[in-house]
Order: C-alpha cells, then sequence, then structure tokens
C-alpha cells in the first residue's frame, strides 16, 4: 500500500464515495424536475413567445411587466452577487491555515469547474431553439421517428451547438487534470471539498460580470441611439441616478457604523458628517424611483397591490384567532375533539367546492343568506363580490364624504370577502400546529409561574407566546409563500363586476399566460413573483428569525 494510501484515508474517502453516491440520485431529480424547468421558463420569458417561439427579445418582457426598474434590479443582482462572492471568498481565506500557495493553486480547479458551468448553461441555450424549432419542420409532412431523429441530430450537430460544445469539452478536460494534480499533492477529501466551493464563488463571479456588462451594453446602446436621434435617452439617466444612490447609501452606511471606531472627537464627527452627506445624496439620487415605477405594467402593479392587501388583510387575523382557539382547546375541556375536527374540517374540504358555497352565500341578490342576515338586523345589504370600492371608501361614502382619496380607498368588498374565505380555511390548520407546539411546552413551567403569583395572562405573555416562536415562525413563513401563490379559490371567487380588485399577482400571471397567451411576458412575471417571495422570504428570516426562541 502506498505511503498516502493509509486506513484512515481509504476510510475518509469511502465516506465521502458513500455520501455522494447516495445523493446523486437526488441531484439528478432536482435537476431534472426542478432546476432545469426553471430556467427552460427563463428561457421563454427571454422570447417574444406566443403559442410559438419567436426572436429573443431580451428583457423586454420584464420591462414591458414593470418597468425600467428591471434594469436596476437586474444590475443590483450583478453587484450582489459580486459582493456574495467576494464574502464567501474572504471567509475562506480566513480559514486558510496551510498557506496562500494551496489558496491560490486550489482556485485553479475551481475557476475551471466554473467555466464547465457556464459553457455548459451557453451550448444548452445554444441547443434549445434547433430542438424546439423542430416542431415546426415537421409541420405539413407525415411525422416519422426516423424524420424526428433525423431533425434531432441535424439540431446537435449545427455549427454553434458544436462549437459550444467543443469549448464546453475543453473546459471539462481542463477541470479534471487540474482535479488530478491537485489530488496528487493534497490527497484528502477536503482538497475537493475547497475546490467545489471556489468553483461556486466563480460561477456566481461569471453570472454577475455577465449581468452587469448586459446593464452596460444596454446603457451605451441607449446613450448611443439619443446621440443619434436627440431624443432623451429615458430609463438609463434614472438607472444611474438611483444605482448611484444605493450605492452611496451603502457608502453612508458603513462610515455611520465605523464613526465609533474613531480615537478623536473631530474624526467622529467628520465621519458622521460624511454620512450625512452621502445619505441625503443617495436619498436625493433614488428620488427618481417613482417615476420608473410609473412606466411599468399598471396590471401588474394592481395584482402586486391587491396581493399585498390579501397578505396584511388575511395573515395578522389567521394567526391571532389560530393561536386563541389552540390555547383554548388545548384545555380539559369537554368536547374539545368535536371541535378540533369542526375547525379542521374547512382545510380539508375541497377548496373549489367551498369557494362556490362562499361565493353564493355572498351574492349580490337580496336573497343570499348574508344580505338575508344584515337585512334582518336592519342593515342595508351590500355587493359584496361584486364591489370593486374599498371598504375605506366604502365607510366614508356612508359618512358622507364623497372627496376620498384612492389610495387610502384599502381592499375592495370584494376582496375582503376573498380574504374572509381563506381566513376560514386556514385556521384550522394553523389551530393544529398550534396545539402541536403547545404540546412541546412542559407544564411545569407554567404551574411554577402561576404557584409564584402569576396570572393566566401572564404565563401566556411571557412564558408561552415565547416557547411558540419557532411555531409562529414556521406559521408566518409558510402564510406568507401562500398568500402570494394562492390562486384556486380566488380565480372561483373573482368577478368581473369587481373590475380587477381581486386579482392577485398569480392571477394575473394566470391571465396573460392562458387567455392572452403571451408565454414569454407570463414566465417572466412568474420569475418577479419568485424575487418578491424571495425577497420576502429572506426579510422574514432576517426580522422574525433571529428572535425565535428555542429552548
Amino acid at each position: 500500500m502506498a505511503a498516502w494510501l493509509t486506513p484512515r484515508r481509504v476510510r475518509q474517502w469511502r465516506e465521502y464515495l458513500t455520501g455522494y453516491l447516495m445523493v446523486a440520485p437526488a441531484v439528478l431529480l432536482i435537476f431534472v424536475f426542478g432546476i432545469f424547468p426553471v430556467g427552460f421558463a427563463l428561457f421563454v420569458s427571454l422570447h417574444k413567445w406566443r403559442l410559438k417561439r419567436g426572436d429573443i427579445i431580451g428583457l423586454t418582457n420584464y420591462t414591458n411587466a414593470i418597468g425600467p426598474l428591471t434594469y436596476l434590479l437586474v444590475f443590483g443582482l450583478g453587484v450582489g452577487l459580486l459582493v456574495f462572492a467576494f464574502v464567501r471568498t474572504r471567509h475562506a481565506v480566513k480559514e486558510n491555515k496551510e498557506g496562500g500557495l494551496r489558496f491560490l493553486v486550489l482556485n485553479v480547479p475551481g475557476i475551471l469547474l466554473a467555466g464547465v458551468a457556464l459553457t455548459f448553461i451557453r451550448w444548452t441555450v445554444l441547443l434549445l431553439p434547433n430542438v424546439l424549432d423542430i416542431a415546426d419542420k415537421i409541420r405539413g409532412v407525415e411525422k416519422t421517428r426516423d424524420l424526428f431523429m433525423q431533425l434531432l441530430q441535424e439540431a446537435f450537430t449545427t455549427e454553434t451547438v458544436l462549437a459550444a460544445r467543443t469549448t464546453m469539452f475543453w473546459f471539462i478536460l481542463a477541470a479534471f487534470l487540474a482535479i488530478a494534480v491537485t489530488l496528487y499533492f493534497w490527497r484528502t477529501p477536503k482538497t475537493l471539498q475547497l475546490e467545489f466551493e471556489f468553483a461556486v464563488n466563480w460561477f456566481l463571479i461569471g453570472v454577475g460580470v455577465i449581468l452587469l456588462v448586459y446593464v452596460y451594453g444596454e446603457m451605451m446602446t441607449a446613450y448611443n441611439t439619443a446621440v443619434q436621434t436627440g431624443e432623451d435617452p429615458g430609463f438609463l439617466p434614472q438607472l444611474i441616478s438611483i444605482a448611484s444612490g444605493l450605492i452611496l447609501l451603502f457608502i453612508g452606511w458603513k462610515l455611520w457604523h465605523r464613526a465609533e471606531d474613531q480615537p478623536s472627537n473631530l474624526m467622529f464627527l467628520l465621519r458622521l458628517g460624511a454620512a450625512m452627506v452621502f445619505v441625503v445624496g443617495g436619498w436625493i439620487m433614488i428620488g427618481e424611483l417613482p417615476v420608473i415605477v410609473a412606466a411599468g405594467d399598471p396590471d401588474l402593479w394592481v395584482g402586486l397591490r391587491a396581493t399585498l392587501f390579501y397578505a396584511l388583510g388575511t395573515i395578522p387575523f389567521q394567526l391571532g384567532i389560530s393561536i386563541f382557539l389552540a390555547v383554548l382547546l388545548f384545555q380539559n375541556l369537554r368536547g374539545s375533539q368535536m371541535f378540533r375536527v369542526m375547525y379542521f374540517m374547512p382545510y380539508v374540504t375541497p377548496v373549489v367546492a367551498s369557494a362556490a358555497v362562499f361565493r353564493q352565500l355572498f351574492s349580490n341578490r337580496l336573497q343570499a343568506p348574508v344580505n338575508a342576515g344584515m337585512r334582518l338586523l336592519g342593515l342595508d345589504p351590500l355587493q359584496w363580490l361584486w364591489e370593486p370600492k374599498g371598504i375605506f371608501q366604502l365607510a366614508a361614502l356612508k359618512l358622507g364624504v364623497t372627496n376620498f382619496p384612492e389610495w387610502a380607498a384599502g381592499p375592495s368588498l370584494a376582496l375582503v370577502v376573498i380574504m374572509t374565505f381563506s381566513i376560514w380555511v386556514f385556521v384550522g390548520y394553523d389551530t393544529v400546529i398550534y396545539m402541536a407546539g403547545l404540546g412541546n411546552i412542559p407544564r411545569e413551567l407554567g404551574e411554577a409561574a402561576e404557584v409564584d403569583g402569576a396570572s393566566r395572562w401572564q404565563v401566556f405573555r411571557h412564558i408561552t407566546f415565547p416557547l411558540l416562536s419557532p411555531t409562529t415562525y414556521f406559521l408566518t413563513l409558510i402564510s406568507v409563500i401562500g398568500t402570494f401563490k394562492a390562486f384556486n379559490h380566488i380565480w372561483v371567487m373573482r368577478l368581473d363586476a369587481a373590475l380587477g380588485t381581486t386579482d392577485t399577482f398569480s392571477v394575473v400571471i394566470f391571465t396573460e399566460f392562458f387567455e392572452k397567451l403571451r408565454y414569454g411576458y407570463a414566465s417572466a412575471m412568474a420569475f418577479i413573483l419568485f424575487a418578491i417571495i424571495l425577497a420576502l422570504t429572506f426579510v422574514n428570516n432576517k426580522v422574525q428569525g433571529s428572535r425565535v426562541f428555542y429552548g
């Protein structure tokens, strides 16, 4: 046995190899059914796609949806990827305890592996149009297996696809040789792990550079066109203004935090003054943001507004009612089992059926159950799902105020009915989860507090509620994601008379895709929704996740 092939190293390699072989099928399934469909949707969103594939139009679908703000977001994404890769690399440098030479050498396979990933993406992007165009080529001719295989072979052997494939194979060969060389000098599984970590960093850097180069190219194209035609370049000055504002805000924030570390009062005051100058300058430049937002698709912003109303009007009430019912049903009350089943029934009832029943309950007819009940109480019947006016606007009209501002109208009455249905459905599910969380809290804590003179409210406020924070965090996260993806019951209960005030983001995407047949635009909107959900999840993790108490 070679000197480096010790039993310990053999055991390490066997453990690593076994672990990677175990996760390989899952990784393959995630790529085939998760990553590739998302990538294909991104590919579609960059085309003019209506029933069939059209020309590549870049970010036009995104700019039609949210206006020139798209370029700012792409610019921010590119900068964010570079910063994230820089932070990861700096962390790796701090953890590197075997000298800088090994760190530099192991980055070479990392660069080549990142090149493999980028060239694979490039090869796939060049191949997909040739494969998708087979459908047009077989139109009007006899469709046989031999013809399909011939056209498929032609798609894989076009000049551009072959050139991209050759480049990819060269990167694969170079990466394999570089990994073999590094393993010859550092024969540990840790070497492979570091190389793949470096590969991720360089891949992020590559994607970030590509995004920034694209935005810069669009900027220069617009400027050249403006110079030739003598027209206003449009969004590009606004993009520069906002990007500069964000950078100035970041610099001001860093100066503000570092001011307290200054040894003298003069340097402390100078740092604070400079920070204020940067912050004020940043906010002045970001003042261009409303102009950019106004240039987007109004249907998208109306849908986003409805989604925000839907989330804010359901999640707090849903969780508040659920925790109250959970604490109530957790007591030793007679018939509590029956009430648990009753509260959970709306969640297991088919959503389409229960939404259809709610639609009849809240009909605008005078004989509808809800309106009939209001008439018995001496109240005026309402239009409910047919009412596009906001609830605050309706309340103002009842008080005789006619010039109520539109921005303060609030969610429409039709959307409030849908929000009520959502609360009714999901309260049971959240109650069951909260009861599971209550079951994990030791009863001795509450009993000891009561012995010390604490009231039931004090026990709940200072013991039960803090210990339920993991459950609350989980339900909040799931609820935020669920409200932005909600579709079934909204589609069943929405009516044209509501004038689109009940159309949330997901409904707008569905309408664009299946009714207007704008596949590329709908795919772009889907990625915008994905970015919003991801951002909200990140904010929720930072704000609420840090306050979770796990005992």
